[in-house]
Protein backbone atom coordinates (compact mmCIF):
# COMPACT_ATOMS: atom_id res chain seq x y z
CA UNK A 1 0.00 0.00 0.00
CA UNK A 2 0.98 3.39 -0.84
CA UNK A 3 1.29 6.12 1.67
CA UNK A 4 -1.58 8.26 -0.49
CA UNK A 5 -3.58 4.95 -0.83
CA UNK A 6 -6.26 5.65 2.06
CA UNK A 7 -7.36 8.99 0.15
CA UNK A 8 -10.94 8.72 -0.95
CA UNK A 9 -11.86 9.39 -4.24
CA UNK A 10 -14.54 11.26 -5.64
CA UNK A 11 -14.49 11.11 -9.57
CA UNK A 12 -15.16 14.05 -11.31
CA UNK A 13 -16.23 12.66 -14.61
CA UNK A 14 -14.06 13.59 -16.64
CA UNK A 15 -14.10 12.37 -20.05
CA UNK A 16 -10.06 10.70 -21.37
CA UNK A 17 -9.10 12.66 -24.51
CA UNK A 18 -6.88 12.57 -27.22
CA UNK A 19 -3.54 14.36 -26.85
CA UNK A 20 -2.84 16.92 -29.70
CA UNK A 21 -0.93 17.65 -31.79
CA UNK A 22 0.34 20.39 -29.95
CA UNK A 23 2.05 18.10 -27.56
CA UNK A 24 5.10 15.98 -29.01
CA UNK A 25 4.64 12.07 -28.50
CA UNK A 26 7.77 9.41 -28.42
CA UNK A 27 6.82 6.95 -30.73
CA UNK A 28 6.51 4.17 -31.39
CA UNK A 29 5.08 3.72 -27.90
CA UNK A 30 7.44 1.86 -25.67
CA UNK A 31 4.87 -0.22 -24.07
CA UNK A 32 2.93 -1.13 -27.39
CA UNK A 33 6.89 -1.98 -28.47
CA UNK A 34 6.71 -4.38 -26.38
CA UNK A 35 3.52 -6.30 -26.81
CA UNK A 36 1.70 -4.83 -23.71
CA UNK A 37 -2.03 -5.67 -24.21
CA UNK A 38 -3.46 -2.42 -25.21
CA UNK A 39 -6.22 -4.35 -27.33
CA UNK A 40 -8.69 -2.73 -28.29
CA UNK A 41 -8.76 -0.43 -25.22
CA UNK A 42 -7.43 2.45 -27.07
CA UNK A 43 -4.62 4.89 -27.37
CA UNK A 44 -2.00 5.22 -24.61
CA UNK A 45 -1.72 8.63 -25.50
CA UNK A 46 -4.86 10.14 -23.76
CA UNK A 47 -5.10 11.72 -20.19
CA UNK A 48 -8.43 13.08 -18.28
CA UNK A 49 -9.64 16.51 -19.85
CA UNK A 50 -8.55 18.82 -17.27
CA UNK A 51 -5.32 17.21 -16.98
CA UNK A 52 -4.82 17.98 -20.56
CA UNK A 53 -5.45 21.40 -20.63
CA UNK A 54 -2.54 21.05 -18.11
CA UNK A 55 -0.11 19.95 -19.63
CA UNK A 56 -0.58 22.15 -22.44
CA UNK A 57 -0.01 25.36 -20.17
CA UNK A 58 3.07 23.22 -18.96
CA UNK A 59 4.19 23.11 -22.67
CA UNK A 60 3.71 26.61 -22.70
CA UNK A 61 5.47 27.54 -19.68
CA UNK A 62 8.44 25.77 -20.72
CA UNK A 63 8.30 28.06 -24.17
CA UNK A 64 8.45 31.33 -22.17
CA UNK A 65 11.51 29.30 -19.98
CA UNK A 66 13.63 27.60 -22.88
CA UNK A 67 11.95 29.20 -26.26
CA UNK A 68 11.77 25.92 -28.82
CA UNK A 69 12.14 23.19 -26.33
CA UNK A 70 9.22 21.14 -25.83
CA UNK A 71 7.83 18.19 -23.78
CA UNK A 72 7.73 15.18 -24.88
CA UNK A 73 5.24 12.16 -23.95
CA UNK A 74 6.90 9.02 -23.09
CA UNK A 75 3.19 7.51 -21.58
CA UNK A 76 -0.30 8.92 -20.58
CA UNK A 77 -3.17 6.40 -19.74
CA UNK A 78 -2.32 3.10 -19.04
CA UNK A 79 -4.83 0.03 -18.53
CA UNK A 80 -4.46 -2.05 -15.20
CA UNK A 81 -3.80 -5.40 -17.67
CA UNK A 82 -0.64 -2.62 -19.01
CA UNK A 83 0.43 -2.10 -16.01
CA UNK A 84 0.55 -5.82 -14.79
CA UNK A 85 2.38 -6.78 -17.58
CA UNK A 86 4.71 -4.03 -17.37
CA UNK A 87 5.18 -5.03 -14.19
CA UNK A 88 6.18 -8.38 -14.93
CA UNK A 89 8.25 -7.06 -17.29
CA UNK A 90 10.35 -5.12 -15.04
CA UNK A 91 10.72 -7.75 -12.86
CA UNK A 92 12.24 -10.71 -15.37
CA UNK A 93 14.19 -7.54 -17.14
CA UNK A 94 16.10 -6.81 -13.39
CA UNK A 95 16.07 -10.12 -12.23
CA UNK A 96 17.93 -11.17 -16.14
CA UNK A 97 20.54 -8.53 -15.24
CA UNK A 98 21.39 -9.61 -11.74
CA UNK A 99 21.46 -13.12 -12.67
CA UNK A 100 18.60 -14.73 -11.48
CA UNK A 101 15.57 -17.05 -12.24
CA UNK A 102 12.50 -13.98 -12.38
CA UNK A 103 10.03 -17.53 -11.42
CA UNK A 104 11.95 -19.21 -8.98
CA UNK A 105 11.57 -17.72 -5.48
CA UNK A 106 15.45 -16.65 -3.60
CA UNK A 107 16.18 -13.72 -1.78
CA UNK A 108 17.57 -11.68 -4.60
CA UNK A 109 14.42 -12.29 -6.61
CA UNK A 110 12.67 -10.82 -3.56
CA UNK A 111 15.18 -7.78 -3.12
CA UNK A 112 14.43 -7.26 -7.40
CA UNK A 113 10.66 -7.05 -6.21
CA UNK A 114 10.66 -4.89 -3.54
CA UNK A 115 12.90 -2.57 -6.12
CA UNK A 116 10.60 -2.69 -8.93
CA UNK A 117 7.70 -1.87 -6.23
CA UNK A 118 9.27 1.62 -5.65
CA UNK A 119 9.13 2.57 -9.48
CA UNK A 120 5.95 0.46 -10.67
CA UNK A 121 2.24 0.19 -8.88
CA UNK A 122 0.59 -2.44 -7.75
CA UNK A 123 -1.77 -3.45 -10.70
CA UNK A 124 -4.87 -2.85 -8.38
CA UNK A 125 -8.24 -3.76 -9.31
CA UNK A 126 -9.58 -2.15 -6.37
CA UNK A 127 -11.58 1.03 -7.23
CA UNK A 128 -10.09 2.86 -4.03
CA UNK A 129 -6.42 2.16 -5.07
CA UNK A 130 -6.09 2.65 -8.29
CA UNK A 131 -2.63 2.62 -10.61
CA UNK A 132 -2.04 6.10 -11.05
CA UNK A 133 -1.88 5.82 -15.05
CA UNK A 134 -5.36 3.82 -15.06
CA UNK A 135 -6.81 7.03 -13.82
CA UNK A 136 -5.76 9.41 -16.64
CA UNK A 137 -4.24 11.87 -14.48
CA UNK A 138 -0.40 10.61 -14.76
CA UNK A 139 1.69 11.42 -17.40
CA UNK A 140 5.54 10.40 -18.02
CA UNK A 141 7.93 13.00 -19.86
CA UNK A 142 10.90 14.24 -20.49
CA UNK A 143 12.26 17.51 -22.23
CA UNK A 144 13.33 17.68 -26.32
CA UNK A 145 14.40 20.14 -28.03
CA UNK A 146 12.72 21.79 -31.33
CA UNK A 147 13.26 19.33 -33.55
CA UNK A 148 11.54 16.32 -30.83
CA UNK A 149 15.02 15.03 -30.33
CA UNK A 150 14.89 14.08 -25.93
CA UNK A 151 17.62 15.81 -24.29
CA UNK A 152 19.81 13.85 -21.86
CA UNK A 153 18.22 13.78 -18.53
CA UNK A 154 21.16 11.81 -16.61
CA UNK A 155 18.90 8.77 -16.24
CA UNK A 156 16.28 7.27 -18.69
CA UNK A 157 12.43 6.92 -17.99
CA UNK A 158 11.49 3.82 -16.11
CA UNK A 159 15.46 3.50 -14.97
CA UNK A 160 15.15 0.83 -11.69
CA UNK A 161 17.70 2.85 -8.78
CA UNK A 162 18.73 5.73 -6.66
CA UNK A 163 19.07 7.48 -10.35
CA UNK A 164 15.63 7.94 -10.87
CA UNK A 165 15.06 9.98 -8.07
CA UNK A 166 14.48 13.67 -8.67
CA UNK A 167 17.69 15.36 -7.12
CA UNK A 168 19.77 12.16 -7.70
CA UNK A 169 22.21 14.75 -9.47
CA UNK A 170 22.15 17.60 -6.82
CA UNK A 171 24.74 17.20 -4.92
CA UNK A 172 27.03 16.87 -8.04
CA UNK A 173 25.63 19.60 -9.19
CA UNK A 174 26.71 21.61 -6.86
CA UNK A 175 30.25 20.58 -6.52
CA UNK A 176 30.44 21.56 -10.13
CA UNK A 177 27.50 23.17 -12.11
CA UNK A 178 29.38 22.84 -15.43
CA UNK A 179 29.41 19.67 -15.46
CA UNK A 180 27.16 16.78 -17.30
CA UNK A 181 25.35 16.15 -13.77
CA UNK A 182 24.80 19.96 -13.25
CA UNK A 183 23.04 19.91 -16.79
CA UNK A 184 20.93 16.81 -16.15
CA UNK A 185 20.51 18.65 -12.58
CA UNK A 186 19.17 21.61 -13.81
CA UNK A 187 16.86 20.19 -16.72
CA UNK A 188 15.07 17.85 -14.04
CA UNK A 189 14.51 21.12 -12.31
CA UNK A 190 13.34 22.72 -15.07
CA UNK A 191 10.45 20.16 -15.98
CA UNK A 192 9.35 19.89 -12.64
CA UNK A 193 9.53 23.59 -12.29
CA UNK A 194 6.55 23.55 -15.50
CA UNK A 195 4.95 20.50 -14.49
CA UNK A 196 4.31 21.58 -11.13
CA UNK A 197 3.92 25.41 -11.92
CA UNK A 198 0.42 24.14 -14.40
CA UNK A 199 -0.98 22.26 -11.05
CA UNK A 200 1.24 18.90 -11.26
CA UNK A 201 2.90 16.74 -8.34
CA UNK A 202 6.22 14.70 -9.01
CA UNK A 203 6.08 11.34 -8.22
CA UNK A 204 9.10 11.44 -5.15
CA UNK A 205 10.91 8.49 -6.93
CA UNK A 206 10.56 9.45 -10.69
CA UNK A 207 11.97 12.68 -12.44
CA UNK A 208 9.75 11.91 -15.09
CA UNK A 209 6.51 11.16 -13.52
CA UNK A 210 3.88 13.96 -12.82
CA UNK A 211 0.19 13.96 -11.97
CA UNK A 212 -2.87 16.36 -11.26
CA UNK A 213 -6.07 15.14 -9.61
CA UNK A 214 -5.36 11.24 -8.64
CA UNK A 215 -4.41 10.20 -5.03
CA UNK A 216 -0.41 10.81 -5.29
CA UNK A 217 -1.64 14.46 -6.16
CA UNK A 218 -4.02 14.35 -3.25
CA UNK A 219 -1.19 13.23 -0.79
CA UNK A 220 1.04 15.51 -2.02
CA UNK A 221 -0.71 18.62 -2.17
CA UNK A 222 -2.63 18.01 0.71
CA UNK A 223 -6.25 17.60 -0.47
CA UNK A 224 -8.74 15.87 1.50
CA UNK A 225 -9.81 14.09 -1.89
CA UNK A 226 -8.63 12.81 -5.06
CA UNK A 227 -10.54 14.07 -8.45
CA UNK A 228 -10.21 11.03 -10.87
CA UNK A 229 -10.28 7.51 -10.35
CA UNK A 230 -9.80 4.31 -12.24
CA UNK A 231 -11.10 5.42 -15.49
CA UNK A 232 -13.96 2.77 -16.40
CA UNK A 233 -11.82 1.82 -20.00
CA UNK A 234 -9.39 1.01 -18.05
Amino acid sequence: MRPWSPIPIDDCGEPLVDLPAALWRLEPHPYQALGAPYGQLGSPFRLRQGVLQRLLQAQALLGRQRPGWRLAIFDAWRPVAVQQFMVEHAIASECQKRGTDPHLPSALRALVVAEVGRFWAPPSTDPAMPPPHSTGAAVDLTLAEASGQPLAMGGAIDAIGPVSEPDHHAEAAQLDPDSDAGIWHRRRQLLAKVMVGAGFSQHPNEWWHFSHGDQLWAWRTGSATALYGRDPEG
